[in-house]
């Protein structure tokens, strides 16, 4: 008996991307809205396209000065894009904060216009809910705002010239925050001569993960379409479904001008045919998007486990189930601790988990810290992930030649060398010697010391350079003692959450580095978007988030109808599996989820499982 081999369809999305080809067209630009589902190779897509710029149209770029523009979400996903296009000068790619600072950057008279008056108005807003509100932690935290604004604005005429970091902290009264560029960009779009300026650098303007871009700066680029669709290709990329952050456009792709394209992929390429079964009946409700699977893809397996949600030992029941299913998908990988990407609702529990809490929850407080810390690339934190965390474990493996790399590019000591401030040479590296056993001193034992106590011995000793940030605090002689009264970040929020954060021990310092890394086992449903795992274990748990914005209890159908916004991040996360998917879910009802999700078809009996573990009875 012969057998029959399907044909594999992986040429079944050709067709947008010649849609995408023709829009792209100097001579005849269309604009278009590209719906790019879970997994149907939207990235390949974009880069397809870009290169079709490259053949066609990239002589004329480089002799007119123009450039194809690209906004990308993340700096990874920009990294990826300018690799795959041969870091190719036409081709800009850039996050959203970097492409509207370089919309911005050096107007600064226009600038301090902008910042004058939107001062102006938060200080009014902030007078009127402080003469209408209590006395309390809402009071004081206004007054403190209400005193950095109105100083801001006193001084505003001081600063000559505005800066700003995409990655960086944006301090002083000269920076500007992430959210400040995104308005001024906006507002500024809004003026003709801003909008020339655009359309005559970037005459193609590509969004990647358009659905959650900000909203107010998409709509002033649809203005700008608008009055420019002659000269102007504006090309989104998106899925509504995959929407994480509510600042988005809503309804983004339902009412698109009638003269845009609109192309369509309903290929997955990641996901096995099990998982995009499921995908399809989790967005079902939402849209009538459906996807297929590739015909060479693999069966694939999904398993939800379901236990009480004051269960005692979550970590350990957690490792029952990965070995679970390294046995009913033979998978050995599933039994190690790397071996699957365990998702999460958000980053206090991945901190929680990985034992960095202390570190974390202080900064994350503070609004200005919050892209940085996700990030990795906040200074305060950079300075004991990069600097010192290296140079310890340098120490301690007696690695002569990487502690003289890492001092000769950041200790203070060295420069002087090098400056030629210091003659005798010999002088100078006793002082490195014992400043190096000073910070040493901190960890024998195995002590865990504090990072205050940490910063404050490097500080004093100039072993490494301290970041602007982190100096206040590292010239107190003691953790406890107060800030300067006339310092003028006494009354910060800031200056508070750095103290408590300088109280965590430096042996969360490595656990912090590994998650916003990527290398630790946990992320957060969020972190993850537009990567891709063999083993994927989702952990549904309300309880341990603590959050009101997502509902997974409403979502499985134990306590009323469930969100939008937690039914996308259901579908976010599911769709990021390449082999196995274990679904698991802490709840209040456990039996009531596996009726709820039989009854709903998303599973199949054999697919669901209730444990009962142990349970932690005074929560």
């Amino acid at each position: 008996m012969d057998v029959v081999i399907a044909p594999d369809n992986v040429d079944l999305d050709r067709g947008a991307d010649e849609v995408i080809a023709q829009c792209l067209d100097l001579n005849a630009p269309q604009s278009f809205f590209l719906f790019a589902g879970a997994g149907s190779g939207k990235t390949g897509s974009l880069v397809r396209a870009l290169k079709s710029v490259q053949t066609r149209f990239g002589r004329e770029l480089r002799f007119s000065g123009r450039r194809a523009a690209v906004i990308t979400y993340t700096n990874k996903a920009r990294d990826e894009i300018e690799r795959r296009l041969e870091f190719d000068p036409i081709i800009q790619v850039s996050t959203i904060h970097s492409f509207a600072w370089q919309l911005i950057g050096g107007l600064d008279r226009d600038i301090r216009e902008w910042l004058r008056g939107n001062l102006a108005l938060e200080i009014a807003h902030l007078r009127m809910a402080e003469a209408k509100g209590r006395a309390g932690k809402a009071s004081e935290t206004r007054k403190v705002k209400l005193a950095s604004k109105t100083r801001r604005l006193e001084r505003l005429d001081e600063v000559r010239r505005f800066n700003y970091s995409p990655t960086g902290e944006n301090r002083g009264q000269a920076a500007l925050s992430h959210g400040e560029v995104l308005k001024i960009a906006t507002e500024f779009l809004a003026k003709p001569a801003m909008r020339h300026i655009l359309v005559g650098e970037h005459p193609i303007l590509l969004i990647d993960e358009s659905q959650d871009t900000n909203g107010l700066l998409l709509d002033a680029l649809f203005a700008v379409q608008a009055a420019h669709r002659d000269v102007f290709v504006l090309g989104l990329f998106g899925d509504m479904m995959q929407r994480i952050y509510s600042d988005g456009r809503k309804g983004l792709g339902e009412d698109l001008p009638p003269d845009w394209a609109k192309p369509k992929k309903q290929l997955n390429h990641r996901c096995p045919k099990r998982v995009v079964a499921l995908l399809n009946k989790i967005r079902g409700p939402v849209d009538a998007q459906v996807q297929t699977p590739r015909t060479t893809a693999i069966e694939g397996l999904v398993r939800l486990y379901v236990l009480p949600a004051n269960t005692a030992d979550k970590a350990g029941a957690e490792a029952v189930i990965a070995a679970r299913m390294a046995e009913l998908t033979n998978d050995a990988a599933w039994h190690e601790a790397s071996g699957s990407k365990r998702l999460i609702l958000e980053h206090k529990m991945a901190a929680r988990r990985l034992g960095f809490y202390e570190l974390y929850a202080p900064l994350y407080a503070v609004d200005s810290f919050k892209t940085g810390l996700r990030e990795g690339t906040l200074p305060i934190l950079r300075f004991f992930t990069h600097d010192v965390a290296r140079l310890v474990q340098a120490q301690r493996a007696d690695d002569r030649f990487a502690v003289a790399r890492l001092l000769r590019d950041s200790s203070p000591l060295l420069a002087s060398i090098e400056d030629g401030e210091v003659a005798d040479m010999r002088t100078t590296l006793a002082a490195v010697g014992r400043a190096l056993g000073e910070l040493m001193d901190l960890f024998e034992n195995s002590a865990d010391p504090p990072l205050g106590d940490v910063l404050r011995t490097i500080a004093g000793s100039r072993l490494l350079s301290i970041p602007e940030s982190l100096q206040p605090s590292a010239l107190r002689k003691t953790a406890s003692q107060p800030a300067d009264a006339h310092d003028e970040e006494a009354d910060d929020e800031r200056t508070a959450a750095i103290d408590q954060f300088l109280q965590a021990r430096f042996s969360q310092v490595p656990g912090y580095d590994d998650y916003v890394s990527g290398r630790a086992a946990f992320d957060t449903h969020q972190g993850v978007k537009g990567l891709e795992f063999p083993r994927v274990m989702v952990i549904m748990d309300d309880l341990e988030a603590g959050g009101f914005t997502f509902s997974y209890e409403k979502l499985l159908g134990v306590n009323g109808a469930a969100n939008e916004v937690t039914q996308r991040l259901f579908y976010v996360t599911c769709s990021r599996a390449e082999e196995s998917l274990a679904l698991v879910a802490y709840s209040a009802d456990p039996e009531a989820v596996r009726r709820n999700v039989i009854a709903s078809g998303w599973l199949e009996p054999r697919e669901v499982e209730v444990m009962n573990p142990s349970v932690d009875n005074s929560r």
